[in-house]
């Protein structure tokens, strides 16, 4: 099975390009393409590293000498230093850097402890019904989203193991009376997880990524604030209801007991006063927060913010040097990205979406902006049934999505686009392996497969329903106040 994942990409890329290629497109970037196309199969099969994986597809580019600007003539010669340049030009990309340094910041909540002791003292407070605890959870997932990009960081950091606790407590098990209470704690958890990856630039991953993408492709894009004025309305409201729809939906048969709020507060008890590491960790945050709400006020970058928290936390003594060094997360997400918005930033340098753009384009010509904008996000939100990795999603389809939003006659491929990216977050539920913490989540085995897919496909519906509803009349109204850039 490893070997058969591991030459499919391989045997998929070459098949690519054994295909004649097609009317309008030169052999150069035919092969580029291919050589795009093999990333993406290694990236959802992911038989070795991803970060390796998108190093082999730069590599091939680099080597062929296929990716720059004007490679994709085959009239043009291409110099191995412009495309090495070209190669190594995502680790300039402050964007991945953003990544890099959120992954970072993430490590002092959970080395401080911070993270943990929010949970503790939430649950505390709010864990004497189920659905309290199901606010707990969420709130729990609120705070750490803006500051920790990978939401199965802080699903497996912070709340997995409060559910994995409590669960047991009321003799609920995977395989013994799962429905009790921890199939209802464990879908809170991944739910939550989803709404925060929308409701911030910073909740997960892709998002910042696939602004990037959008960006290289000739798009404006927004900041850090306006994402989150861009989506607020719509992140209230699934916000307050997702609990309550879990609730009723997927009851739990305990609907609340004394004896979770007593034991969460004897946990938070047992932590003691706050140490000064939380207290300075608390503060580091708060400042990045007031900086990156504040970047146009400022005029300071948000990957300038996050850079200034970490040597924050260095001179506070929150993290050491050697912590930042052995981060091997925070490493393996830069070279991983820095490869994603390279190989993706060629597929434009070589014609292939303006050729895409103008094969594609003409089917929405017969529809208003308005009505061509709806197909694009229904296209480009369900197309998520078809990858186990947001981040595989984000370079696989959209500078697509970005070809096809600027080809609409009379639209504004800004909004549109941003109308498309926003939801990425929350569209995470579809799936058992939608988004970063899903696998996770899923493998506690409280929730059957079947179960799974079903809960995820309505949630989906609901919350797409409450997004048409609210959030694109408000991204509407709210356009000419946001800052695009």
């Amino acid at each position: 099975m490893f070997y058969a994942k591991l030459l499919a990409p391989l045997i998929v890329g070459i098949f690519t390009y054994l295909i004649p290629v097609p009317e309008g497109l030169n052999p150069n970037a035919w092969l580029y393409f291919s050589i795009f196309i093999g990333l993406i199969i290694g990236l959802i099969l992911e038989p070795i590293a991803p970060a390796l994986i998108g190093v082999i597809a730069v590599t091939l580019a680099v080597v062929f000498k296929v990716g720059p600007a004007g490679s994709g003539n085959i009239d043009t010669i291409i110099k191995d230093s412009v495309a090495i340049k070209w190669g190594l030009s995502g680790f300039s990309d402050s964007v991945v850097w953003l990544i890099f340094a959120a992954f970072t910041i993430g490590l002092g909540f959970s080395k401080t402890g911070l993270g943990e002791r929010l949970a503790l003292y939430l649950v505390s407070k709010l864990g004497k019904s189920t659905l309290g605890l199901g606010y707990a959870i969420a709130i729990v997932d609120l705070v750490l989203a803006p500051f920790i990009p990978s939401n199965a960081a802080r699903s497996g950091g912070t709340v997995y193991p409060i559910v994995t606790n409590i669960a047991p407590m009321f003799e609920s098990y995977a395989d013994k009376n799962p429905r009790k209470i921890g199939a209802y704690l464990v879908w809170m958890g991944l739910a939550s997880s989803c709404i925060t990856s929308s409701i911030f630039l910073t909740g997960q991953a892709p998002n910042p990524l696939a602004l990037s993408l959008i960006s290289k492709n000739g798009v404006a894009v927004v900041d850090w604030l306006s994402w989150f004025l861009a989506f607020l309305p719509v992140g209230l409201i699934l916000f307050v209801i997702t609990p309550i729809l879990g609730y009723f939906i997927y009851p739990p048969e305990v609907k609340g007991s004394k004896e979770i709020a007593i034991w969460a507060k004897e946990k938070y008890q047992a932590l003691g006063k706050m140490p000064t590491s939380q207290i300075f960790m608390l503060l580091i945050a708060f400042i990045g927060l007031i900086l990156w709400v504040g970047s146009s006020f400022f005029k300071i970058n948000a990957t300038t913010t996050a850079l200034i928290m970490i040597i924050l936390m260095i001179a506070c003594k929150i993290i050491t040097w050697q912590d930042f060094l052995g981060n091997k997360p925070a490493w393996n997400t830069l070279v991983w990205f820095a490869t994603l918005v390279t190989m993706a930033g060629g597929l434009k340098n070589v014609g292939f979406l303006d050729y895409l753009a103008n094969s594609l384009g003409h089917r929405l010509s017969g529809f208003e902006p308005f009505m061509a904008t709806i197909l694009l996000l229904m296209l480009f939100s369900w197309l998520r049934y078809f990858f186990a990795s947001g981040t595989a999603y984000v370079t696989a389809i959209i500078a697509v999505f970005v070809s096809l939003a600027s080809s609409i006659e009379g639209g504004n491929p800004a909004q549109i686009m941003l109308i498309l990216t926003l939801p990425m977050g929350f569209m995470g539920i579809i799936t058992p392996y939608g988004t970063g913490c899903s696998p996770l989540w899923f493998g506690s085995n409280y929730i059957k497969g079947p179960q799974f897919f079903l809960l995820g496909g309505i949630f989906a519906v609901i919350y797409m329903a409450i997004y048409f509803l609210v959030g694109i009349p408000w991204i509407g109204f709210i356009m000419p106040h946001l800052n695009f850039h």
